[in-house]
């Protein structure tokens, strides 16, 4: 195995590992201090650039309980210390895993602190992905987490609609009205997309505001550069999802780019002019 180190200017350090079966990218950042990432709004909210993914808490395969619950409620009061305001979950990882993790270890939660969560699927019980987009799947998901999470009303809540990596053009209107009609009852506080297309995107403003989008994005599946123009001239927030592939990466582009012995490999992420969430992501 080899490995070379880069540094970023989000103090972050981009180890590329060599091995027999490929080139392996793990980006490791040195959060000594998260607020020198920057900002983004967050519809009416305003969080830190460097955010948390919740999804790995939960046992492997994002099913059942983690093989360290102590460890897991360490990292979780550890992020939130470092800075960390902006958490990204769901109550399918687990299920209800990680959203019962992240009360016990957060819960009273700290008034700047922005939980995002998703509804749209549920797991099956040989740990599989099922859609669940009904108006009473989506309303019983989101009871679920105002349960789980322990709050009166969800701060942002992400409708969850195709494929990660590709998003179908089905109507989502009667998905997100549902939403919407639990926005106004107060049960949530705002409202973003997961999976989606330009077009979902333009029916879903057209019933209630969208805050932000979660889509598959990374250094070689880079497909929603248009929408992510799209995003930033309506001022909303585009949340890359695995934007290191999971914290690998295997591209034969890259695996070249390390064989020469590039010791300054950097993920380079469209900042400017663009309301991209996380470029830093752990």
């Amino acid at each position: 195995m080899a490995t070379t180190r880069g540094s970023s200017p989000h103090r972050a350090e981009l180890q590329v590992s060599q091995f027999p079966r490929g080139t392996y990218i793990c980006w490791r950042p040195n959060i000594t201090d998260i607020t020198a990432a920057g900002v983004f709004s967050l519809g009416n909210r305003t969080v830190n650039r460097i955010g948390y993914g919740a999804m790995q808490l939960a046992g492997p395969g994002v099913f059942g309980p983690p093989k360290d619950r102590h460890g897991a409620l360490t990292v979780l009061r550890e992020a939130v210390a470092r800075g960390v305001n902006h958490i990204d979950t769901s109550d399918f990882y687990g299920p209800h895993v990680t959203n019962q993790l992240i009360r016990e270890a957060l819960h009273p939660y700290p008034d700047d602190l922005v939980i995002v969560t998703k509804v749209g699927a549920v797991r099956g019980a040989d740990a599989s992905w099922i859609s669940a987009l009904t108006p009473a799947d989506l309303t019983r998901a989101v009871h679920d987490n105002l349960r789980n999470l322990r709050v009166d009303a969800l701060d942002v809540v992400n409708l969850r609609v195709g494929g990660i990596l590709e998003p179908n053009e089905s109507s989502i209107e009667e998905q997100f009205a549902t939403l919407a009609e639990l926005q106004r009852q107060g049960l949530i506080r705002q409202l973003g997309l997961s999976n989606v297309t330009s077009g979902q995107l333009k029916q879903a403003n057209s019933i209630a505001k969208v805050v932000c989008v979660q889509n598959y994005y990374n250094l070689v599946h880079r497909d929603d550069d248009p929408l992510i123009d799209e995003l930033a001239d309506a001022g909303i927030a585009y949340v890359p999802s695995s934007h290191l592939a999971g914290s690998r990466l295997s591209s034969p582009r890259l695996s070249q780019r390390s064989q020469h012995g590039s010791a300054r490999l950097q993920c380079r992420w469209r900042l400017p002019g663009c309301s991209i969430a996380r470029p830093t992501f752990f």
